[in-house]
This record gives C-alpha cells, structure tokens and sequence, in this order.
C-alpha cells in the first residue's frame, strides 16, 4: 500500500484531475440518470385471457380453460398454472421458476397459445397474452370530470390521448370508464314478419353491402383507370337506405322494417370524481425515461389542452408516481447537504477549517461517483436506490474522518502535509478497507436473494456496496492527495496540547474535559475486566430477551400513513348496473362530506374480476398526513357511518407498500372434487369470521359455486327441432344483438360494430313468442326456461394434479399485525376438522414473507461468517459487536420490525420511517480501536495499557 500510496502522490495534480472529473461526471449522471417510482422487475408471471359472449362457467371450462391448459402445461420452468373460468370469460395465471428468463417464457407461452388455438371454439376472441410488468404500470392517472355530454368529454379524452402518445416519453394512454361507440339497428318485429323477411336473409345483406370492390382497370385512348365499387358503410343514413328485400319493382329498404341510430353502448360500469361524471387517462411512460420529465411533459400538455376546454371541466391527478420521487430525490439532497454542514462543523470544532473542508469533500465525492457507477450499469433513480443513498450518505465520511484525524496529529508532530497524510492513509488502510469490507459482508448476500421481493431489493445492496466502495477511495486516496497540497499545521490552545498528551499516553489525570472523563472511566473498567466483559454480554443478550418479550412483532414491509384509500362495496344479488350505481352513490355521498379527504373517485361495475361480490370501488386521496387524523381513524369512522346499510359489506382498505400486492392473507385451498373444496371454504370462512381469538375481514375467492343461488338467473333453453344457431341469434336479439358488420367512421380512431336487436320494447322472454320468433321457435313447445346461476367462477390448480381450487384472501383488522395472525390461523387450521382430501396452504404476503425469512437468516449467517473471515485476516482473532439494533428497537417501541432489507428497519407507531443500521456498520469502530491497540502493544505496551491509550487515541475520531 504505501508503494502505491507513492505513486499517486508523486502524481497528484493527474489524481486532483481524476477526483475533478469524477465530481463532474458524477454531477452530470445525477442530473441525467433516469428517474423512476418503482424499479422495473421482472415478475415471473405470464396471463392469457379469452372470452366467449354468454357461456356459462362450466362451459367455460371446459370449451376454453381446460384446451388452454393442455397446450400450456408442458412449458419448462413452469411453477404452478391456476385457470379461472367465469360466464363468457376465462383466465388462465402462469408462475415461472423464480430466476427464469421472463421474456422467453412470454415467447414460449405465445407459441403454446397459437398452437392451442385450433381447439378452442371459432366464436371465442383470440387469447390475449399478457406479461405482469411493473413498467408498465401507469405513472400519472388523469381524470377529466364535468356537468358536460358524455360524447364530449370522450371526445376531449380522445384528442388528449393523441397528445399524449406524442410525447418522447410516453409509452401508451388509456382511456378508463369511457364507452365504445355503437350503430344500433333496431328491428320493428311486425314490419319484419309484414315483410316476410328472415333473420339470415337480412344479415347477409347488409354484410354483402357493406364492403369496397376493386374492379379493376380499364386502358383506353384517354389513359389508364382504376375501378371500384364504392360500398362502404359510412353512417346511420347508408343503413336506412341499404336494400334487404326486392319483390319486382318494390324495393324494402333497412329504414323501412328498423330505426338505425349512433350511440354508446350500454353501460357497465360508471365513474365519478367528487360526485361529476368522469373519465381516466392512465399514462405509462417508456422504460428508462425520465419519470419526472415524462410526468411534468404530460401536465404541460394537459393544460394546454384545457385552455380550448369549457370552463366546467375539471382535472384531477389520482396518481402521480413523480411526486414520491420528487420528495425523495429533495430528502436525499437535504441529507447530503445537512451532513456536509453537520460534518464540517463538528471537524471545525476538533480539528480546524482546513481538514473540515477535506472531509466535508468526501462526502460530495463519495456519493457522486457512485451515483456515476450506477448510471454506467444501467440502473435507475429509483425509489429503493433512492432510499439506500439517503441510508448510506451518514457512511461515506467514517473513512475520511479517521484518515484525516491522524494525519492532523502527524501535522502537529512536526511532518510536512504530503507526509502526514500518505503516513496517516497507509497507517489507517488495513483498518479502514477491513472496516469497509465488514460492513458490505452484510449487504452482499443480498445480490443473491431471488423471488420478486429479491429482485425488488437488489439495488439496495448494489447501491450500498457501489457508494461505499467509492467513499473509501475517497479516504485513501483523493481525500489525502488534497490534504498534502493544501494541509497546514493549525495552532493548539494549551488545553488542546494536554489533550492530545493525555491521549498519546494514555494518562487520565492529564486530560480534561470529555477526554478526561472517558479516560478515567475506561481506566476504572480495565481494573474490573470480569465484570466489564459480563456486564456486556448480559446487556447485549438482555436487548434481544426483551425485544422477544415487549416487541411488537413482525410484518413483511412496513406499514407507513398512506396516501389513499380505498372502500369497497360488496354485494350478493342480480343488482342491474343503475341499482349498483344507486348503492354507491349512498356511499360517496357520505364520503364527500368527510374531513380529512381530497378527492372521492368512484366507480360503479358490472364485474369485479376474481371477486364476483364486488359491486363498486371508492378510491380516497388524502389530505397531507400532517393536516389531518390518521388514515386509521378515518377508516374507523368511515366504517362506523356505513355499517347500517343494508345488505351491502362496505370494506376500507389501505395502499401496500413493497413489490407485492398480494393481501397478507391468502389462504389456499385445493380437492379434487369441488363441492369439497367450496364446503372446506365455508368452514375456513366461519372460524375467519367466526372467532374473536383472529379478527380479520376475509374476502372469499373464486370457488365453484362459491356464491350459491343467490345471485342472478338467466334463460336456459332447450329446442327440439329447432335450429339451435337460429334460437341463439333470436336470444341475442333481447338482450346485446347480434354483431353483424363493423365501419370506421372518421370521427374515431377506432371501429364501430353494427349491432341488430329488437326495440326495448320487445326485449324480454314473450319476444320469442312474438312475430319475429314465431317463424323459427315455437316458443313453449320447443323451449324451456329454467334458472341457472351464473355468478359462481370455478378455480382450477393444476399445480400437481387437477383440483378445485379456491382462495381465502384479506386482511387484518386494524392495530393487528398480519404475521401474528396468520400464525393463529394457522394453528386453528391444524385442529380444524375439514373433509378429506382438502389440502390447503398459505400464499400471498404470507408466503413471501417465510421465503423472505429463510434466505434472510441463510444471509446474516454467511455475513457473520464474513465478518469473521474479514477480521480474523486482518487481526487474526475475533471481534465481537454489541446488540444495537435490538436496543433501537426497544427504544421505539411501537413500530414492528421489518423481515425485507439488509439491516433492521425502525419504523415509528406514526407509520413514518424512523431509522435504519446494518449489522456490519457496529464493527467498524471497533476495528479501528483494536487496530490501534495491536499498534500499542507491538510499541512494547502492556495490555492494560495499551488498552487505556488505543481508547484514548481513537475518542476524538470516533466522536
């Protein structure tokens, strides 16, 4: 070491060169890196969809799931497929092998899905496959809401989308709670049977007239031309006047048997915000762009746009992903800026300006260089290295500090600047890289944790191990260039000179102040060695018996005050989308009059996905968490004034925090017989509910037949002798119509169906018996009605074996901690007296969660072995550490202590971040102290006082 320390200070101004550039380039990375809310991980998780208007979910089964699922299930690294079939819809969810390429799989499921094709039914839309991609989740959610006409605020919601799409950084603009346009052709079923017309006649023609030949050319004298048909529909006005019937002279036109008008489909679901009508743009930006920029592009654009809208149109952001960045990116520069100040003022105290100034440098230097180092390898501004910066900033001046403490004390021996710091550099380097090395021991078995959570918590070790890296090349290298080319011997006051003896002789009765009251409390404890060693251990194995006894627990990620929440509202029956909007409406009414809350957005839907109660979701923007009660006492009165309205379960959720959104409860249970598997789910769902020992709201997942009879009935019919397309045509006349031809006008991007059906009017069971149906169906000889229930999903785990699957998902109550609960549950489950042939296991948070603490465990285990190596290279003994986090812990109490990151994370019972320290950081002073008392008693120093002396020396650096 002190040849190369000889090298670079023979070469100092090319190393002052280096340092600029560094500072420089570092300042030019910080201001360009991209910035980002949320990394971009991948998940092992692939989705592929396909529907089939108005099947049933056993049908559904087996007409789409179950060919899907044999075209799928040979697929290699393939963890567990889970396929949900519904009415007219079906899903089937792939996990891949954590560590698996994603996008290779994605190719392969592709390929699986074509090839799986031919077996589905012909009428079925082509499966969708889908990657789950954090990139593109939307970064900024813009709702357009005002007393104005539907069509308007789609049309300014459309013309916006083009905007916005335009932008360099923008991926893709969806439009949310907006309605497709629609040509209706409403058929008069007197004039259709007047007329003699039949229903296969009348879709023929209108999709023979609905099409642009190319006729070809003809050459003549007067040059080349080109013939076409013109046949394109072009509106509602080419409908009317298109011929379906022609008896001699007489010519039926479509205007003559139909009423054809332009409209918006009917709806399924409605959107509101603050009680107006609304709709959603939901913006993704591009991976690896600006997230910031992106964002503050888009709001330029926005409100260029609202200049040419009425005035009654208001905009609203529900989600801003930048903002969370913008306030962490300002916490890490007033970090990075107070421990520059803080630093510099306290080695003003001890030492003078001019070391100050060349410590304060360390830290500026330290960060941007690894800042730097970051951007080089591709990696983002985001929030997790965002938060591992503002960990590490209180990191970087350690190595400087001690550094330069000892070069000043070589100063005030006598030797020139360039002297004493490359002495102090190459006295303090073994310590120092072996301080250095501890500390990353911690964080490097992070680089291997695997899973989502591992891919979503790597850039905390890299950053950590990238910056700390750099700030001890600052210590060793830079840091003490500049020192020899600018250091100066500063004047000692005689109290200051008496210290410094004291210290180098260890003589407590020379020293004063702190020095002298540590010294002499040092020498006291080195006359007791027994009782100083067992008083440590006793304090150290006390911290981690009293955090098993008082602590409040453990929880996956830390709950911190959120930003929004959410209320949903279930209910069990065959509610019509305007008697859902109805019950929503009670709700949101309330909310609008609660304090603490900013904006209320509320959408009203057919379907809930997987949970087939939900009839609404209510999404909450509070108030700033200093300007209002806790988000958990708004909960509570939110629950307390809807708890008398009937026959809906109204629920209040928080926002998660972490990679995962799974609930912290998700209980899975598998038969192979179904009606098993649902009875299993009820008896689970009693000792949920049921019990005052586990308080949870449990949320019922898809199961067969999960929601019983209680929910809505449609037709079933049975024709014998009937054409069974033609009686599914007919039936699609009451209710959607029936598809028969789509035109692109120039008003929308996109294309609009041509739907036929009969007027309101006609539109219930005795239209079949009606003039329209009577030619084809005899309607009471030929079909039957019968209820069928077709609310209840079946769920299907081929993970193994095929099995009826089901999920119990929720959450805990308030003031409970997940992790307790979900072990009570536990134990009640194993007592629990369930059928035969139900297994059941939990996944989800929970599921997470014990991975998370296998490798976290594997982790601190192989950095302790680390450590051990590390010092027994460098001392060749070992050291111990104290029990400091446990002790911090104990101090907060009421925060609980988090299984994800590379140390313990302190959390205040506010929710808000309090503090956070890694096992390694504890032994760094201590390597330094030992290091110096090796030095003590090599000089010829007795134990005792060598002791006495290294504690002495190392006071004023390690304050």
């Amino acid at each position: 070491m002190n040849g190369f320390l000889a090298v670079i200070f023979a070469r100092s101004r090319a190393v002052m060169l280096i340092f600029s550039a560094l500072l420089c380039g570092g300042a030019y990375a910080y201001l360009n890196i991209p910035k980002e809310s949320n990394p971009d991980i991948p998940i092992p998780f692939v989705y592929v969809s396909s529907s089939l208007s108005g099947i049933s979910p056993d049908d559904s089964e087996r007409l789409l799931v179950k060919p899907l699922e044999t075209g799928l299930s040979g697929l290699a690294d393939l963890k567990e497929m889970k396929g949900h079939a519904y009415e007219g819809y079906a899903s089937v969810t792939l996990e891949f092998e954590a560590g698996a390429d994603v996008a290779e799989a994605l190719d392969r499921v592709r390929v699986a899905v074509d090839q799986a094709r031919p077996d589905l039914p012909e009428a079925a839309t082509e499966p969708v496959v889908v990657e789950i991609n954090t990139a593109l989740f939307p970064v900024l959610t813009t709702v357009l809401s005002g007393p104005v006409p539907e069509r308007s605020l789609n049309r300014m919601a459309r013309e916006l989308e083009t905007r916005l799409e335009a932008l360099t950084g923008v991926l893709e603009v969806d439009i949310g709670g907006g309605r497709s346009d629609l040509l209706e052709v409403l058929i008069d079923p007197v004039a259709f049977a007047t007329y003699g017309l039949s229903f296969e006649a009348l879709v023929g023609q209108i999709n023979r007239n609905n099409a642009m030949i190319a006729a070809g050319t003809i050459d003549g004298a007067a040059g080349r031309f080109v013939l076409k048909v013109p046949g394109l529909v072009d509106g509602a006005a080419d409908l009317m006047q298109m011929p379906v019937k022609v008896d001699g002279g007489a010519v039926v036109t479509l205007g003559d048997i139909a009423v054809v008008r332009r409209r918006f489909e009917d709806p399924r679901s409605f959107a509101r915000i603050n009680g107006q009508p609304a709709l959603t743009l939901d913006i993704t930006k591009r991976s690896g762009a600006n997230i910031i920029e992106t964002v503050a592009a888009a709001k330029a654009v926005i409100a260029t746009a609202q200049q040419d809208w009425p005035q009654s149109v208001r905009v609203d952001y529900l989600l801003d992903e930048s903002r969370e960045v913008e306030t962490m990116l300002g916490d890490l520069e007033a970090n990075v800026v107070a421990a520059i100040v803080l630093v510099m003022l306290v080695v003003i105290y001890a030492l003078g300006l001019r070391p100050a100034l060349l410590v304060g440098l360390s830290i500026p230097g330290a960060f941007l260089a690894g800042v730097a180092l970051l951007w080089a390898m591709g990696i983002t501004m985001n929030i997790v290295v965002l938060f591992s910066l503002i960990l590490v900033v209180g990191m970087l001046v350690d190595g400087a500090i001690v550094t330069t403490e000892l070069a000043d004390r070589y100063l005030q021996e006598g030797r020139t600047a360039a002297e004493a710091y490359r002495a102090a550099a190459g006295r303090m380097a073994g310590p120092l890289v072996s301080s250095t090395a501890t500390t990353l021991s911690v964080f490097v078995p992070l680089l291997f944790w695997t899973g989502t959570t591992g891919e979503f918590m790597k850039f905390l070790p890299i950053t950590v191990i990238v910056t700390l890296a750099a700030s001890l090349l600052m210590a060793l290298v830079f840091i003490p260039v500049l020192g020899g080319m600018i250091a100066r011997r500063s004047p000692q006051s005689a109290a200051a000179k008496q210290a410094l003896h004291a210290a180098e002789h260890g003589d407590p009765r020379l020293g004063r102040g702190m020095a002298g009251i540590y010294a002499r409390i040092l020498q006291r404890a080195l006359l007791f060695p027994g009782t100083t060693v067992l008083l440590s251990v006793a304090l150290l194995l006390g911290t981690f018996g009293l955090y098993g006894k008082y602590g409040v627990g453990l929880t996956f990620f830390p709950e911190v005050e959120p930003e929004f929440m959410q209320v949903q509202l279930r209910a069990r029956d065959n509610f019509s989308i305007h008697e859902r909007d109805a019950l929503v409406r009670v709700v949101e009414d309330q909310l609008l009059q609660t304090a603490g809350i900013t904006s209320v957005y509320a959408v009203t839907s057919l379907g809930g996905g997987d949970d087939l109660d939900l009839i609404g979701t209510i999404q909450l923007e509070l108030d700033p968490w200093d300007q209002r009660p806790p988000a958990a006492e708004i909960g509570a009165g939110i629950r307390a004034e809807v708890a008398d309205l009937p026959g809906v379960e109204v629920r209040v959720e928080t926002e998660d925090d972490g990679p995962s959104s799974d609930k912290p409860l998700d209980l899975h249970i598998t038969a192979r017989d179904p009606a098993v598997a649902e009875a299993a789910v009820g008896q689970i769902r009693e000792i949920m509910t049921g019990s005052a020992a586990l308080p949870m709201w449990p949320t019922a997942g898809p199961c067969r037949g999960w929601n019983g009879g209680s929910r809505s009935t449609v037709p079933r019919l049975r024709a014998t002798g009937a054409d069974l397309n033609l009686l599914g045509q007919t039936v699609q006349l009451l209710t959607h119509g029936v598809m028969v031809t789509s035109f692109r006008p120039d008003d929308v991007a996109e294309s609009v169906d041509v739907r036929v059906r009969f007027r309101p009017a006609e539109r219930s069971f005795d239209g079949l018996a009606g003039p329209a149906g009577a030619d084809r169906v005899r309607a009471g000889a030929d079909c039957q009605f019968h209820p069928l229930c077709t609310g209840a999903a079946i769920g299907l785990d081929r993970a193994a074996r095929p099995v009826a699957g089901a999920d119990a998902v929720g959450q805990c109550a308030p003031g409970l901690l997940a992790d307790a609960q979900i072990e009570r549950l536990r134990q009640a489950m194993v007592v629990a007296d369930l059928p035969d042939g139900v297994s059941w296991r939990f996944k989800g948070e929970a599921e997470e969660q014990d991975a998370a603490m296998r490798f976290l465990l594997l982790a601190f285990v192989t950095a302790v072995v680390l450590m051990a190596v590390i010092l027994i290279a460098q001392f060749q003994q070992l050291l111990s550490g104290g029990g400091g986090d446990v002790g911090d812990h104990l101090l907060h109490r009421g925060g609980a202590a988090g299984a994800a990151g590379g140390g313990a994370a302190v959390w205040r019972g506010d929710g808000r971040h309090r503090g956070d320290r890694a096992a390694g950081i504890v032994v760094n002073t201590n390597i330094v102290l030992i290091d110096t008392y090796n030095a003590q008693r090599s000089a010829g120093q007795s134990p005792c006082e060598a002791a006495l002396r290294a504690g002495a020396l190392r006071l004023r650096p390690v304050c």
